[in-house]
């Protein structure tokens, strides 16, 4: 019996409801490369209120603002992301990659 398989997982971390994963870590460093959430929204083909609502809904349900923003002026707006987030970011990315190193090794053990 020679099967091959691909390992595929989705992992978040929830409080009441998904409160952070993947998704909303990429909007965060979009936001932290390009000083905008419209501009990190659309990288991520996705649009400025969908984004918004996203970050705002993650806020409420975290308890933490993520995203400062800034309105416009002779210099233009932008956002930019709070220590807060950054914080949580680092844990996250911490936690992503202690999970995805068990997986992998749970799954090649098992099935290689």
């Amino acid at each position: 019996m020679d099967m091959k398989f691909e390992l595929k997982y989705k992992i978040w971390l929830d409080r009441n409801g998904k409160a952070f994963g993947d998704g909303p870590l990429e909007l965060l460093k979009n936001i932290e490369k390009n000083g905008s959430l419209s501009k990190a929204a659309k990288e991520m083909n996705m649009s400025y209120s969908q984004a918004w609502n996203l970050l705002n809904t993650i806020e409420k349900r975290l308890g933490i603002k993520l995203v400062v923003s800034k309105a416009g002026g002779e210099n233009g707006g932008g956002s930019e992301i709070t220590d807060e987030a950054r914080a949580l970011m680092k844990k996250y990315e911490e936690f992503r990659e202690k999970v995805d190193n068990s997986l992998w090794s749970i799954f090649n053990e098992i099935f290689n």
